[in-house]
């Protein structure tokens, strides 16, 4: 089917082939490249240091990502208009992994995850997002919002907190218990950069509402030091090493380069050792990124189809998503994946291709090369009132709330499940849970569906009597194990001796093995009682299956029709004879 072949196909810079090669690329084409990564990139500069701080690294590992991540996945990826860099889904993973393992970690099971997200590729399980329930999103989602918010408390309110605990119940009473301690100067940036978030965009300017209101909120603090109310910025907050070994406060003006990953920190500040015990227990965490990854990724891809018009290469965007997760941490970039919002962004600005992308991540680099002495002064509270908008934004609380009130009482069981189980535990635990009851509750309700119908005297479908010791029975629905078992079950209870029942199956349209032990001893059932079973009007699945198992007529017992109406006349032309 041409229509879904985008969810088969795996090429190396699909997109980019697609949008540059396939189809003509022109001047104007490349201005407009031009300009919507010039607008995206400035977007991602603060956007990406607040990531990395939230993730447990300093910012300038947050703008390599954005810069190396971002370049390398838009050159191989297969979504038009995808921007990849640090995300705010990572964070509830990220941020644990950092305290326990330290960078090394973090970066070592960043390539791991990379590693399997090629697998997943190559293996074509891109399309496997069409079966994730919108529930099970809306839930991980939802619940990954409350986290990131959570971990911005401290932050916002200036809170004397230097470490929170590893489960989400003792962060948020430590947090709790520390709210009168607020740092009142601290707080009051926080809210001005609030206020200018959410009251800007009213305004319908061009100018993005985050750089305006990190901005007011940089001058909020830098007043408020001036009179002796100090409040925390990057500068304060991080340090790095000169080439001398002095230390410098803020972030480090140079070039990402080559590093290997398990020679970076650990949590300890001496290098991470590359150990199987440490790859083993880095293997879960590594797994977790990878479908996080996989998930935002084509779920980004499939909602810029919807703005565009176009078709993106499922397994090839996987594929560079595993490539750009396996060469950043070589540089000093944590986990990326696409970014719904600044990929939106992309699009709106007028992106015609990856180009834009990799112009958005060249403006990164350069970006912080010059800013990095004024990007210091951006004051942490700024950043914590910047990511609870990212955390409400990405939680998309009004369509959970829509779902909620308007679903079944399934799909709301699934967003709570999963939304509750990614707060208290984490998202893999959520997303495994939420899928597995998803399917249960779907599994109960296509049960429901399956129905026996006793037709014997609808003169419709039976036009002429037959003799009274034989019944039909029409089944309606799918005969799968859920189902099967009970719907043979009631028929086996109709088996008496020298009596016959003819199932009629135009509305069966699955029998998996499950349903094919359940007929067996139905029909094993009918040899002992003496009793004719007859189906009719199979379709091609559950002729197929009784094909494969080697389901074979018994006479007198059990036989194959290809019509109810051949059915019954064999049944009255067999009375005829016996008659005679």
């Amino acid at each position: 089917m041409p229509h879904r072949a985008h969810l088969f196909s795996l090429e190396v810079g699909h997109a980019l082939k697609q949008s540059c090669w396939v189809e003509p690329y022109s001047l104007r084409r490349l201005r407009q490249d031009l300009l919507a990564g010039l607008s995206v990139g400035i977007i991602a500069i603060p956007l990406a240091m607040a990531l990395a701080i939230a993730s447990g690294v300093a910012p300038q590992y947050g703008l390599y990502t954005a810069a190396i991540a971002g370049f390398v996945i838009a050159l191989t990826g297969g979504s038009r208009f995808s921007v990849s860099g640090p995300t705010a889904a990572f964070v509830v993973i990220l941020y644990p992994i950092t305290q326990k393992y330290g960078l090394g970690g973090l970066l070592m099971a960043s390539v791991m995850a990379g590693v399997m997200l090629v697998l997943m590729a190559l293996l074509r399980l891109g399309r496997l997002i069409e079966y994730i329930p919108e529930a099970v999103t809306l839930g991980f989602t939802a619940g990954i919002g409350v986290v990131i918010a959570t971990l911005q408390v401290k932050d916002f309110f200036g809170l004397p907190v230097t470490t929170l605990p590893d489960q989400y119940v003792g962060k948020l009473v430590l947090l709790v218990s520390q709210i009168p301690n607020t740092h009142w100067p601290s707080l009051a940036v926080a809210m001005v950069t609030l206020a200018v978030m959410l009251l800007w965009p009213r305004l319908k300017t061009p100018v993005p509402a985050h750089l305006l209101a990190v901005t007011a909120g940089s001058l909020a603090a830098l007043a408020l030091n001036h009179w002796g109310l100090p409040v925390a910025t990057i500068a304060t907050r991080f340090s790095y090493t000169l080439a001398n070994g002095e230390l410098a406060q803020g972030i480090p003006a140079v070039m990402p380069h080559w590093v290997w990953p398990w020679l970076q920190p650990g949590a300890e500040g001496a290098p991470l050792a590359f150990t199987w015990a440490t790859f083993n227990d880095l293997l879960s965490s590594a797994f977790a990124i990878a479908m996080l990854g996989a998930i935002e990724s084509l779920l980004c891809a499939v909602v810029l189809d919807g703005m565009t018009g176009k078709r993106h290469s499922a397994n090839s965007e996987l594929l560079a998503q595993g490539i750009g997760n396996i060469v950043t941490p070589f540089f000093g970039g944590i986990t990326a994946t696409a970014a719904i919002a600044r990929s939106a962004a992309n699009v709106q600005a007028g992106a015609q291709s990856p180009v834009a992308a990799m112009v958005h991540s060249l403006v990164v680099l350069v970006g912080f090369m010059l800013l990095a002495p004024l990007l210091g002064y951006l004051p942490m509270p700024s950043l914590a009132a910047l990511l609870m908008v990212v955390a409400w934004n990405m939680s998309e609380a009004p369509k959970a709330l829509h779902l909620w009130r308007h679903a079944q009482t399934s799909d709301r069981l699934v967003l709570a499940c999963c939304c509750l189980l990614t707060v208290v535990f984490d998202m893999v635990i959520a997303i495994t849970a939420g899928i597995v009851l998803a399917a249960l509750l779907f599994m109960k309700d296509m049960a429901r569906m399956t129905r026996v119908l006793d037709i014997s005297e609808d003169k419709s479908l039976v036009p002429h009597a037959l003799p009274a010791s034989w019944k039909i029975y029409k089944i309606t629905g799918p005969l799968f194990f859920a189902a099967a078992d009970k719907v043979f079950s009631q028929l086996a209870a109709y088996c008496a001796p020298n009596t016959g029942m003819i199932l009629y199956w135009d509305n069966v349209h699955l029998l998996d093995s499950g349903g094919l032990a359940a007929l067996h001893k139905l029909i094993a059932r009918c040899q002992a009682t003496q009793t004719q079973l007859l189906i009719t009007d199979l379709q091609y699945q559950p002729l197929r299956a009784l094909n494969e198992a080697n389901t074979q007529p018994i006479p007198g017992v059990f036989e194959l029709y290809p019509t109810l109406v051949s059915a019954c006349a064999a049944i009255l032309q067999e009375g005829e004879d016996n008659t005679g």
